[in-house]
This record gives structure tokens, sequence and C-alpha cells, in this order.
């Protein structure tokens, strides 16, 4: 007969606890490992050559189908049928499904609102309103000078930062950080927006395109260094040095 289990393996984590592996487990956490090197981090923080075709192609499907038939119908659903295909192609080749899914029921709920109300452009509200609760978020955590950057970094990384509030180049350094991802939501809103009003769909596909991947990569590359660049190696925190601040 097995014993049973301890209270301790059953009891459930702590909040804490589940949003550091959720952290963990995030496209961002690939550029804080210590043996990360820069082009590897990037290209793992946007899902690689897989990740980076999944979030381009049904922008384009719907820019180039919107272009030619200017039905809303049918270049909303084409780009819902192209996120199914990657869906497929990732449970045959058995990798994990969990980001074409989202891309899928994102997709298709934005292709919903955009046929029900007969207006291309509010298929890209959704994520109009997603990058400015964004912002907000940024704001307030900058305002309350909890910068969002070293609370991501401070879940991940747990003890290795313990404190960083109280270390100034960390501190910098995270609110710098906090500040670039402030400015890419600023970015996108400030020229999605005009377009959304003026009801332009192609516009917004074009700047979707164009301020999704390759700016999202900036900011990472961005990031990335801001985060090394102060983190404690952990050959330094065995000898009990600071923290690296070169």
């Amino acid at each position: 007969m097995t014993e049973p289990e301890s209270d301790s393996n059953l009891s459930e984590p702590s909040f804490k606890e589940a949003m550091a592996d959720a952290m963990r487990k995030s496209r961002l956490a690939n550029g804080v490992a210590e043996d990360a090197h820069v082009g590897t981090a990037l290209l793992g923080s946007v899902g690689g050559i897989r990740g980076i075709i999944e979030s381009v192609l049904p922008t384009l499907v719907f820019l180039v189908l919107h272009l030619i038939t200017k039905d809303v119908v049918i270049s909303t659903s084409v780009p819902v049928a192209v996120a199914v295909v990657f869906i497929v192609v990732r449970a045959a080749t058995r990798k994990p499904m969990t980001p074409a899914v989202t891309g899928a029921v994102l997709l298709a709920a934005t292709a919903v609102l955009a046929i029900v109300t007969n207006r291309a452009e509010n298929n890209f509200l959704p994520g109009i309103l997603i990058n400015s609760a964004f912002l907000v978020a940024f704001l307030v955590s900058l305002a309350a000078r909890w910068p969002a950057v070293g609370l991501f970094v401070g879940l991940l990384l747990g003890e290795r930062v313990d404190g960083w509030r109280e270390v100034q180049v960390q501190r910098s350094a995270f609110t710098i950080a906090t500040w670039v991802w402030t400015g890419m939501y600023a970015l996108r809103i400030a020229i999605e927006l005009p377009l959304y009003i003026a009801a332009n769909a192609e516009g917004l596909a074009i700047a979707k395109i164009a301020l999704g991947v390759p700016l999202y990569a900036l900011v990472l590359l961005a990031t990335w260094f801001l985060i090394r660049s102060v983190l404690p190696s952990k050959a330094a925190e065995a000898e009990g040095a600071p923290p690296k601040v070169s």
C-alpha cells in the first residue's frame, strides 16, 4: 500500500508561484537565460521562424484579399482558415499548439466582429484595445515606481534579483526597459487609431505588419540588453560578488 501524499505535495501553488511559472514559459524568458546568445534569444522570443510566419501571414492574407475583393467576409474568414492550418501542422509535427490555437481564436473573434458590423476595420479593433490596456498598465506601473519589466524579471528570476528596487542600476535599467515597451504601445495606438477612425482597413493591415514582429523584435532586443547588463551572473553570485553593471 502506498503512503498518502503529504499536505505539501497536495497544496496548490501560490499566486506568485503560478505567475512565476507562467513567466518562465513566456517568450521573453528566452532572453534572460544565463547562456542565451543574442540571436538565439531574440529569435526564440518571437517564436522562431514558425512564430514569425504565424504572426504575419494571416494579416498579409487579409490585406491582399481586401485589396482585391473589398469583401469583409472573404478577407476576414480566409485568415482564420490559415490559422486553422497552422494548428493542423503543429499537431502533425507534434509541436506546442497553444500559440496557434490562441491565434486562431483571436482571429475568429475579430473576424466575427468585422462581419457582424460589416466594417473591415473592426478586424483590428481588439488589437487597438489590447495595446491601449497594456499602455495604461505600463504607465501605471511607472507612476507607482514599480516598473512592469522589473516585476516580470522579479517573478522570473526570484532570488537572483531579490530586492531589485533597492539596487539602483537594476531599478534604472528595468524602468528604462518599461519606458521602451510603453513607447511601443503608444506608437501603435498613435498610428492605428487614426487609421481606424478613417476606416482605412488596408492601412491598418500594413501598420499591424510593420508595427508587429519588426517593432516587437527591436523592443525585445533593447530589453534583452538592458536586463542582461544588470543581472548578477551565476558565477558572481556563487562568489558573493555584487551585480554585474557592465
